[in-house]
């Protein structure tokens, strides 16, 4: 009899909830971790980073102060402290969660696992080893650089080493414009840092609506944050503790200088040294190759999370932990629909969304309408003085189904589950533009955008 049910390598946010479902479900959890509980997103990723992203917005804020009729002298502003708040923030989620794995008579382990083979890890250094009916691989992905500049961890860096910076660097390029390389810039602005932004893609944001990327490179370019887009880094050279990089913008050379560079172009997955190529798991890229149920092709070994490289999002990692589970125990529930998985993105304007952009819909072959409204029409946002953004809605024209949505603007990362929720009932822009939302909040610009569809937004 094995020592376990289910053993899961790694302990972020696909290994802690999926271990926490396994729990609930009366099955015999184990939960193998060689660093931090809680793994990168709880860590050095997801919530210090946020932390850190609010201080940043209520800066913002007290620089607009007498906007709001408040004055003051002797400003003052120290980022050790933001960055103490955010290590605190870290520690408590970190101690709950091990609460919850008590709770559910999950046990964790801090060890190193090695795959001996489907029933059988080894844990390191000790040379102890377990057994379990299954096993899932939750080991996540760690920051990937470019060639001929490789990360040092003191001039060139990764979002690991720029969460347990005490101050910001006067001068930092950051190389990548997703979702992290675009947080990490509004941050460092706010703070006071020469920041410029770099890739290679013709849009920040590359993966969203390209009218929401365009209000989001025109949003930083207003707060002094330089923006190169279509372009690669050439030639870079350290000096000392400060970087040279030789830049190609669309043919047009560019050197820049910065005490710190930023790497925000992908991940790679962390799968060395498990045991993987002994134990026979086929990977495609490094990246663990899994089917619906999230079952790789060796029988009772699973693979959730980044490590799949399916959609590097922590909700993600969470949803594939739970239905793994959830097949594992007998469960009948639906496959998981990437497609309408929501994205959000944290600087400052947010930017939010899901579905299919207006570019892909039209790709796809779909017939669309196109539902938009501004933030400047709302009377929530121009109460609060957040006028900046855009909600718009993406729709069949055939069957009114919303294809896709994608908001930026204060706070619109909040406004997505109420869109995930109608997709999910297969609601209609119709059935959205009737529901009748709490007046005034920024959730009617959604009623709005979803009657625009149709042209009957009342108040544009």
């Amino acid at each position: 009899m094995a020592d376990y049910d289910l053993v899961i390598i790694g302990s972020g946010p696909g290994g802690y909830v999926g271990a926490i479902r396994a729990g609930q479900l009366g099955l015999t959890t184990a939960i193998v971790e060689r660093t931090d509980l809680g793994g990168v997103c709880l860590n050095w990723g997801c919530i210090p980073s946020k932390s850190l992203l609010r201080n940043a917005e209520v800066l913002d804020l007290y620089k607009r102060a007498e906007e709001f009729g408040v004055s003051f002298d002797n400003f003052k502003y120290d980022y050790s402290v933001a960055q103490e708040r955010s290590r605190k923030v870290v520690d408590k989620l970190t101690s709950g969660i091990a609460s919850l794995l008590r709770k559910n008579k999950v046990t964790y382990i801090k060890a190193e696992a090695d795959i001996v083979d489907s029933k059988t890890i080894n844990l390191k250094p000790s040379g102890d080893s377990i057994t379990a009916d299954r096993i899932v691989i939750a080991t996540g992905a760690r920051a990937s650089s470019i060639p001929g500049l490789a990360i040092d961890g003191n001039c060139v860096i990764t979002s690991r080493e720029a969460l347990a910076l005490r101050s910001v660097p006067e001068r930092i390029v950051i190389i990548g414009g997703g979702a992290t390389g675009v947080e990490f810039a509004y941050l460092f602005n706010a703070y006071g840092s020469e920041v410029t932004i770099l890739e290679a893609l013709p849009h920040l944001v590359p993966t969203e609506d390209e009218e929401i990327s365009a209000l989001l490179e025109r949003s930083f370019s207003k707060k002094g944050i330089s923006v190169f887009t279509g372009s690669y880094v050439e030639g870079a050279e350290i000096i000392g503790d400060k970087a040279k990089l030789e830049i190609d913008s669309e043919g047009k050379k560019t050197i820049l200088e910065a005490d710190c560079v930023l790497m925000a172009v992908g991940v790679l997955p962390n799968t060395e040294e498990l045991g993987l190529e002994r134990l026979g798991v086929e990977l495609s890229g490094g990246f663990v190759k899994v089917d619906t149920s999230m079952a790789t092709n060796i029988p009772d070994v699973y693979a959730i999370g980044d490590v799949t490289g399916i959609m590097l999002l922590a909700h993600v990692a969470s949803a594939q932990g739970v239905l793994a589970v959830e097949r594992m125990a007998g469960m009948d529930v639906p496959d998981l629909n990437y497609a309408t998985m929501p994205r959000a993105t944290y600087c400052n304007p947010q930017v939010a969304s899901y579905g299919l952009t207006e570019k892909q819909a039209i790709q796809e072959g779909y017939r669309i309408k196109v539902g938009k409204f501004p933030l400047i029409a709302s009377g929530k946002a121009m109460a609060i003085g957040e006028v900046e953004g855009l909600t718009k809605i993406v729709t069949n024209e055939d069957s009114e189904e919303i294809l896709g949505a994608h908001m930026i603007g204060s706070e619109v990362t909040e406004m997505l589950g109420e869109l995930s929720l109608a997709m999910l009932l297969e609601g209609t822009s119709r059935e959205v533009g009737r529901m009748v939302h709490a007046h005034p909040t920024l959730s009617e610009t959604i009623k709005e955008a979803a009657l625009s569809v149709d042209n009957e937004a009342i108040h544009i």
